[in-house]
Parts: structure tokens; C-alpha cells; sequence
């Protein structure tokens, strides 16, 4: 069983940076699409970035290109989201996901086609 397990959250002021971390437990040595999502309160969760596992193009939402960078460590197994220029509107939860073996990230803005969710880790931003 895959787990996928997040750390980095915390609190920072507006214009300052953090740095998530996602472990996914289970070795392996195919290939998969892998994303950052976050859900503020009262709001829908919403896609934040992606990549392929196998390299290549990553994605971003518009409201945080240029800010944010996904980046994968294969020898880790980890997943990271460099948070730069934070914004107050970036305060969320923020959650890791993963699929199975895949070729790409087609269709990474929606939740559907990842098999595996961490737990979450919650971010604030002040003013």
C-alpha cells in the first residue's frame, strides 16, 4: 500500500518562503504523475502543480507561476513545492498526491486521477 507522507507546513509572513516535502513510502520503479493540491477554508480544493515522475514538463496553476516550484528526487522518493513570494491568498491546506504507474500527468488539474493522497499539511500566511 502506497503512503504518501507531507511535511514543511507552517506559518509565514507574506513574501516569505517555505518548502513542502512528500515521501511516498512504497519504492517503485515505474513511473507516475505527481501533484501538490491545497484546499483553503470554505473553497474547493484546488490543483497547485505537477510533474512525471519519468521527467519532463511540470505544470502550475496560474495563481502561483513563477512562485512555486515542484521538483521530484527519485533516489528519495520525494516530492517537494518550493513556496516563494507567499501570499496571503496561499494560506491552505496542502495535500500530495499520486498516481499509479503512468506515462504523463494528462489531466492533472483533476483530483480524480490520483490513486494516492497524503494527509495534508496546513500552511498560513499573514499580512
Amino acid at each position: 500500500q502506497v503512503q504518501l507522507v507531507e511535511s514543511g507546513g507552517g506559518s509565514a509572513q507574506a513574501g516569505g518562503s517555505l518548502r513542502l516535502s512528500c515521501v511516498r513510502s512504497a519504492y517503485t520503479s515505474s513511473r507516475h504523475c505527481m501533484a501538490w493540491f491545497r484546499q483553503a477554508p470554505g473553497k474547493e480544493r484546488e490543483a497547485v502543480a505537477s510533474m512525471y515522475t519519468g521527467g519532463g514538463r511540470t505544470n502550475y496553476a496560474d495563481s502561483v507561476k513563477g512562485r512555486f516550484t515542484i521538483s521530484h528526487d527519485n533516489a528519495k522518493n520525494t516530492l517537494y513545492l518550493q513556496m516563494n513570494s507567499l501570499k496571503p491568498e496561499d494560506t491552505a491546506v496542502y495535500y500530495c498526491a499520486s498516481t499509479g504507474p503512468a506515462w504523463g500527468c494528462s489531466g492533472w488539474t483533476g483530483a480524480q486521477i490520483f490513486d494516492y493522497w497524503g494527509q495534508g499539511t496546513k500552511v498560513t500566511v499573514s499580512s
